[in-house]
């Protein structure tokens, strides 16, 4: 067994954990995000949903469907921090695959994926 130490970047901070997760939420929304619906879909009060908002990552605006109603829009810091994410993703999966053939680390990448979207279909079918 190889015993190699894997040389990667610290995470961005363990506070921004959860707002990474909201951000991908938003992000992966089909349509408009409202506080309430992100709210259903963490599984937590809309008063918690709410206190995500001021951290920066998201703001609040005006609905384009319906001008009445507010939701939820990633700032461009809330972009910076998803992409601080991702790379570091990137630069911990990188030593440890760097040996697999590319076909692997691509099979590697698309289970992951199916991965997670199995994980937030599992989520969405537990409802609140």
């Amino acid at each position: 067994m190889r015993s190699e130490s894997v040389d990667v970047d610290p995470p961005v901070s363990r506070n921004d954990l959860p707002s990474n997760l909201v951000i991908n939420i938003v992000e992966a929304a089909d349509g408009e995000v409202t506080v309430g619906s992100l709210a259903e879909q963490l599984a937590v009060d809309p008063s918690v949903a709410s206190r995500m908002v001021p951290n920066g990552y998201l703001e609040r605006v005006a609905s384009q469907r319906d001008g009445r109603r507010t939701v939820l829009r990633i700032t461009p810091e809330g972009l910076t921090l998803r992409d601080r994410f991702r790379r570091q993703q990137r630069q911990a999966f990188e030593p440890i695959t760097r040996d697999w053939p590319e076909h692997e680390r691509l099979e590697f990448a698309r289970l992951l994926l199916k991965y997670a979207d199995s994980t937030d279909g599992l989520n969405a079918r537990k409802g609140p």
